[in-house]
């Protein structure tokens, strides 16, 4: 039995993260066909009209062995001049604050814009982690003349075409010399697990740090958005440490619900990169939101482990209660295998089960299965239930092993094709022979003829 005390604490591995790269600019400059450039197929729509990127979309991408991932940063409606300039700020603000790289785009066929110029004001601070793009440049005289644009402070462009592929390998090459190192080896130490509190405005985070801390560390208020800065706090449950993040706060803005949303999703995101678990917090009185439902997915593709706290649970009434705990199983089912503890930050009431909780499922989320049971188990399940066959062929489940814990992630060395059903088959019978409560689990195929095939 390990050591409670915070200063015997396990070490935990935590997966490195992906870099980010956000791609920012005003409407219509083509954000979004460099990103499906990037990313190599159609992943973002495009348009002509302006805003019609409703959504800030991530893809994973990847170039010379580096993988990252690209944030098609969109969603702006054309309005009057001042809410058109004030919504691109408001993006390249979010681009500054979560992305480790920023693709500034602008319109080679056009002139620099008060937009561009808005854009650039708020980049120029942070100029090591940008890179101008003068997109639309399908010749070399439009090549040539982008030069132009270096007036903006942030360096010469570099002209391409995503629409033809001119000059995005040129841009590529540079990207990924400006990326962040990875890290040495597949994970890093630490002696003290990151948890992560994360949740929608006014739910409760900054309630449950003072309970857990026992002081007023955090400014609480009814106005949604008032933790300023990311908070981290080290609190001890059942004896163990642990390093709680507060999730940074949103500058409260006379903005749109949705740019309010996406501020709570991009600082929860932030948060997440950094840590081993995260407690996702949700309001009783108000059930289970999309915007708790987005926050969540994030959660459970972060690969942390995850424990959803249902907050306020003394003051919502049974018809309340009843609607939380459908909406969870209907509108959270992705992350089933998360366990639920119904609280009341402010009474303190059942947080004695949080520590628990919390060293169930990091405990899973570094659980390692042996290979020769692992494949054993496979064998069964393909036994029992086959793959289903593909254009007249069955696939064939060759080989698998887990090839990393935190969070324990299989690899399924495959001849043919697995669909995501069976996929999905496989992680429950994991699931059912395996305690991996809290913990995502990722299965990974790769295609080929032997044991080390791709």
């Amino acid at each position: 039995m390990h050591s409670r005390h915070p200063q015997d604490a396990r070490r935990f591995l935590l997966s490195p993260p992906k870099p980010l790269v956000a791609i920012v600019g005003r409407p219509n400059v083509g954000k979004s066909t460099l990103a499906n450039r990037i990313v190599g197929r159609r992943a973002a729509v495009v348009q002509e009209k302006p805003g019609v990127t409703r959504d800030r979309r991530e893809f994973p991408a990847d170039w010379n062995g580096r993988s990252f991932t690209v944030v098609d940063t969109g969603g702006w409606q054309q309005g009057k001049d001042a809410d058109l300039i004030e919504d691109i700020c408001l993006q390249a603000e979010m681009a500054i604050a979560a992305a480790d790289l920023i693709l500034f785009v602008v319109d080679a066929q056009g002139e620099i814009t008060s937009d561009d110029a808005a854009v650039a004001r708020l980049l120029r601070p942070e100029t090591d982690r940008v890179v101008m793009v003068a997109n639309k440049a399908d010749n070399d005289a439009l090549s040539r003349e982008s030069a132009a644009f270096t007036r903006l402070g942030l360096g010469e462009p570099i002209p391409v075409s995503a629409i033809h592929g001119y000059g995005v390998a040129d841009l590529l090459d540079v990207l990924v010399r400006r990326l962040p190192d990875p890290p040495d080896g597949d994970f890093v130490e630490d002696p003290m697990p990151d948890v992560a509190v994360i949740g929608r405005p006014n739910v409760g985070k900054s309630t449950l740090l003072n309970r857990l801390v026992g002081d007023e560390r955090v400014l609480v208020s009814p106005v949604p958005g008032t933790t300023r800065d990311p908070i981290d706090v080290m609190v001890e449950l059942d004896g163990a440490a642990y390093r709680l993040i507060d999730t940074a706060g949103m500058r409260r803005k006379p903005k749109m619900s949705e740019d309010v949303e996406f501020f709570s999703v991009l600082r929860a995101r932030e948060v997440l990169r950094r840590a081993h678990a995260a407690l996702l917090m949700v309001d009783a009185t108000d059930g289970v939101t999309h915007q708790d439902q987005r926050i969540a997915r994030l959660a459970a593709d972060s690969g942390a482990a995850l424990v959803i706290l249902a907050n306020k649970w003394d003051a919502a009434d049974l018809e309340q209660r009843e609607q939380t705990t459908y909406e969870l199983g209907a509108r959270l089912g992705f992350a089933g295998w998360a366990p639920v503890l119904r609280i009341s930050a402010l009474t303190g009431a059942r947080l004695h089960r949080l520590g628990s909780a919390l060293e169930t499922v990091l405990e899973n989320r570094s659980r390692r299965i042996p290979t020769g049971v692992l494949n054993r188990l496979i064998t069964e399940m393909a036994a029992e239930h086959p793959p289903p066959v593909r254009r007249g062929r069955r696939p064939r489940i060759l080989f698998a092993a887990q090839s990393r814990p935190a969070p324990p992630t299989i690899a399924l060395f495959v001849k043919g094709k697995l669909d995501r059903p069976y996929l999905r088959f496989i992680e429950r019978r994991l699931r059912q022979a395996y305690d991996f409560t809290g913990t995502p689990v990722r299965i990974v195929v790769r295609r080929g003829g032997g044991r080390g095939g791709r």
